[in-house]
């Protein structure tokens, strides 16, 4: 039953965030693009298009930096290339080595029809904006460059990136030189407008659009925000500073951090439909720390790259300053105690097992057995509460014929309970130790379709265990199932309808629960049905893992009935009792639950005289 409300919980969570999709990574992309804003609502974030100004006024001190053209220039190691553009000073392509898209080409985040950023400075007759402006390289190297915005009549102002070694970080300073006079003496802060298009990257569109979110951590917490997306679009305004601001996608984030914070945030989105090659465009405006004197340089750092938690905590130390930055966050593990069980239990044993160089599916098989053998006793701890239930059935027999009639409930009830009392038996004995299995299945939820290690690893018939396996198809959409059948989601609910047969043919109910039971065999007979439908889509090496986590679970209980002998266990019960009656201890104890019972038998009968002198 805990599995069961575990799995609603998850469905529950999923459904939250699920968006109509599709399946063509490539279709319509281009007509997708920034310079080509899609019509998709009459509320869509502002156009990525330049709106059309004024002729240049000859006379204006950026009249030289309103015209030139557009080159790029090149950053790059071991792990990344970033193009960064003249025009604007801004990255306008970010391309991962070691990962690769559907088609086998390196992965590209973004290319420049797919994002804007614009920075926006206030002057005292004229405002800057960079997105219009053309700046000049004045040094380069093969990770560094200085993008220079020349000012006519007053002085410059200088984009310095630089390409961390062996990194995906890459770092932006800006500074003024010479500007004094330009600007006012009361302005202090740069205002950041971000925008772009996610691109879809992976096999399962559906799968992926429900992992791709606009995430934002605040200074002074420790865990990330996500935006909901439950409608089409959404907007969010943040009065608190923020530390960072993240386009996620399943497997890989674009992420703006400041050394002096980011605030006064305004964070949009949109979510697209299926066949245009992008899950959501995102749009983010900010303001940050700025020194028109330029004692002091405006400090940021962009991470383009993998959702590879280990790697995440580590950049996340190369950030100058001395807050903690924790990039690591944007990858959501699940709620606190789920969160723990991932990053102290889970993970740690996911990285053991992955050194030893086996097959991703091995890997999860071993998980899954070591995992099953931790959470063994709690699960032969509530099939032993079960098998006592059993073994005393007889004598709850004998209750029950002793009080046939309805309005004897309450009676049958209560001597039940002193039975069980009795023997030493409770009734939570059963399902407090399954609540120890809840945060594991959650875990194992959260955990699958963020292991990066996963993309692309092929199992059995599962071509990729972070999407759906799809040997057997189709063309025409049916509906709630879709263009195929996930073999794995197939094989977990089998298992999960043979463990529920189990599951009820094991436990002995309360007397008094006939019709709650009733209920509760509908509801767990059904899940399986509703798992089918929510999962077919799911990874699957999630569902694998469900699968072989019920199979484990089958074998296990298979095991325990034959290895157990309900006579033998009600001699022992027989044999406690009678030591327990020489114990002076629980005497005491069984005499103060009977007063309890005989308490609540005295109010049951006052309560059923008051309602017949009623009647």
């Amino acid at each position: 039953m805990t599995i069961v409300l575990a799995m609603i919980g998850i469905i529950i969570w999923t459904n939250r965030s699920a968006r109509k999709a599709g399946t063509d990574i490539n279709a319509s992309r281009q007509q997708t693009a920034i310079s080509q804003p899609v019509q998709e609502s009459e509320t869509e974030i502002s156009s990525y298009a330049p709106v059309a100004s004024e002729p240049a006024d000859s006379a204006s001190p950026l009249f030289y930096a309103m015209n030139g053209d557009a080159r790029t220039v090149t950053l790059k190691n071991a792990k990344v290339s970033i193009d960064i553009s003249t025009k604007g000073a801004i990255p306008v392509s970010a391309v991962l080595y070691g990962y690769k898209e559907q088609d086998g080409t390196d992965v590209t985040l973004f290319n420049q029809n797919e994002i804007s950023l614009n920075f926006l400075l206030d002057g005292k007759n004229e405002n800057i904006k960079t997105r219009d402006l053309y700046f000049e390289p004045v040094m380069k190297t093969d990770s560094s460059v200085v993008m220079r915005l020349a000012v006519q009549g007053h002085g410059y102002i200088d984009f310095s990136y630089g390409l961390k070694t062996d990194s995906h970080l890459l770092d932006l300073r800006i500074k003024a030189q010479g500007m004094d006079n330009f600007f006012s003496t009361d302005l202090n802060s740069i205002s950041i407008d971000w925008i772009q298009n996610l691109r879809q990257h992976e096999k399962g569109f559906e799968f992926e659009q429900r992992y791709t979110t606009l995430t934002y951590k605040l200074t002074d917490k420790i865990r990330s925000k996500i935006i909901g997306m439950r409608k089409t679009t959404s907007k969010t305004g943040v009065e608190e500073p923020i530390d960072w601001i993240a386009y996620k996608n399943q497997f890989f984030s674009c992420i703006l951090a400041s050394d002096q914070t980011l605030t006064g945030a305004t964070l949009s989105g949109l979510t697209y439909q299926k066949g245009r090659g992008y899950m959501k465009k995102f749009q983010s405006k900010a303001n940050t720390s700025f020194d028109p004197t330029g004692s002091e340089p405006t400090t940021m750092h962009f991470y383009f790259g993998p959702n590879d938690y280990a790697l995440l905590k580590a950049e996340s130390k190369l950030i100058s300053g001395n807050r903690k930055f924790r990039l690591n966050r944007v990858i959501d593990l699940g709620w606190p105690v789920v969160r723990e069980m991932n990053r102290f239990l889970i993970m740690p044993l996911f990285n053991l097992l992955s050194r030893w160089n086996l097959n991703m599916g091995i890997v999860i098989l071993l998980m899954t057995l070591i995992v099953k053998a931790l959470v063994f006793p709690a699960q032969f701890k509530s099939f032993m509460s079960s098998a006592k239930m059993r073994a005393l059935k007889p004598y709850v027999d004998e209750i029950s014929a002793k009080y046939p009639k309805p309005e004897d409930a309450m009676q049958k009830q209560q001597e039940t309970m002193a039975l069980y009392n009795k023997y030493g038996v409770g009734l939570m004995g059963g399902c407090l130790p399954s609540l120890v299995q809840m945060p594991v299945w959650m875990a194992f939820f959260f955990f699958v379709p963020n292991a990066i290690e996963l993309r692309q690893e092929s199992f059995l018939w599962a071509t990729d265990l972070t999407g759906f396996d799809d040997i057997i198809s189709w063309s025409k959409a049916i509906p709630l199932i879709g263009t195929h059948l996930s073999i794995f989601c197939v094989l977990f609910c089998v298992t999960n309808i043979i463990n529920t047969i189990i599951s009820m043919r094991q436990q002995q109910q309360a007397p008094g629960q006939e019709e709650q039971m009733k209920m509760m065999k509908w509801m767990m007979y059904l899940m399986p049905v509703i798992f089918f439908f929510s999962f077919n889509n799911y990874s699957s090496g999630l569902c694998y893992y469900y699968f072989i986590s019920g199979l484990v679970s089958i074998l296990t209980m298979i095991w325990l009935r034959r290895s157990t002998d309900e006579k033998e266990i009600l001699a022992k019960l027989e044999a406690n009792y009678q030591a327990s009656r020489n114990d002076p201890q629980k005497q005491k104890k069984a005499s103060s639950m009977m007063a309890r019972l005989e308490a609540m038998q005295k109010e049951q009968q006052r309560l059923q005289e008051q309602q017949r002198r009623k009647n």
